[in-house]
């Protein structure tokens, strides 16, 4: 059987979408091929990283990736879930031949003031709330 492929999208792959795609990997199953990428690809968010090391999960190595690669590349995808926040909700793209489009709306972490700490606080809120609906949607997938 072939795997259910997905694909998180937000702006610049450096924080959201890096995130959801981590825990899908850990979560899901042996039935689910998982990617991210981003419209305007940027650097890894040194914060969400800490803030996924915090958990035991590593992104460290991780690269951001384009979209419109994947795009180029021929990808399909039964599954594209934009991660971007409502502000900037009409950025997110529309993948072409996908089964399957969901907005899940997530505040950027690099939207975030403060000290590093308090950062690292708001982040960890981003994280939790993705980590649920990551987790839900692997469940929902259990029962496909």
């Amino acid at each position: 059987m072939d795997k259910i492929k997905v694909l998180f999208v937000c702006i610049h792959n450096s924080a959201r979408s890096q995130m959801a795609e981590a825990f899908l990997k850990q979560i899901g199953n042996d039935k689910l091929a998982v990617e991210s990428a981003g419209i305007e690809p940027g650097k890894l968010n040194p914060i969400v990283v800490e803030a996924m090391h915090e958990i035991g999960i590593d992104i460290s190595g991780n690269k951001t990736k384009s979209v419109f690669d994947f795009y180029k590349q021929g990808k399909k995808y039964h599954y594209v879930i934009t991660v971007c926040g409502a502000a900037k909700s009409e950025q997110c793209p529309i993948f072409p031949g996908t089964i399957q489009q969901l907005h899940w709306s997530f505040t950027d972490p690099a939207s975030f003031s403060g000290t590093n700490q308090e950062i690292l606080a708001k982040t960890r809120i981003i994280r939790e709330q993705i980590r649920t609906k990551v987790a839900e949607f692997a469940q929902a997938s259990d029962r496909r």
